[in-house]
């Protein structure tokens, strides 16, 4: 399943340019070796990998790719989660990164504030994403 980064930019929901393809496979699966183009293998537990992708048509080829609320919630899952090991400044600015994609996704419409809550919840992580979403949220 395409994931993270490489997701966002195929919803169109960041000027980024990811520099690696980012798959999600699961956490026992075997890693495959790709030499060209450069991928970034992420691994997720069984339903977290299951949940949220659609099938698009790409060059012909079918592609799994996680859909725009899922991506959001996977991006502050990685922050939250995994990127604590990359020091002092990767979790603020994946943190930084996934609220740009909630803020972008919400106001595309191509995500709802129920789809990423929902997805939030599944992962774990509703707690610390739900301050994020009501502040975007909040009719002013």
């Amino acid at each position: 399943m395409i994931c993270l980064d490489s997701a966002l930019a195929f919803h169109e929901l960041t000027e980024t340019v990811p520099r690696r393809v980012c798959i999600a496979i699961g956490l026992k699966e075997w890693e495959p070796r790709i030499a060209q183009p450069p991928v970034q293998i992420v691994r997720f537990g069984p339903q977290m990998l299951k949940a949220g992708t659609r099938t698009h048509l790409i060059a012909g080829v079918s592609v799994n790719i996680y859909k725009p609320a899922k991506t959001v919630a996977d991006l502050f899952h990685h922050a939250f989660h995994h990127a604590l090991r990359q020091g002092r400044d990767g979790p603020k600015a994946d943190v930084t990164r996934a609220l740009q994609a909630m803020k972008e996704g919400l106001r595309l419409g191509k995500a709802t504030p129920a789809e990423i809550a929902r997805y939030a919840d599944q992962a774990g992580i509703w707690s610390k994403v739900q301050p994020y979403l009501e502040a975007m949220t909040v009719e002013g």
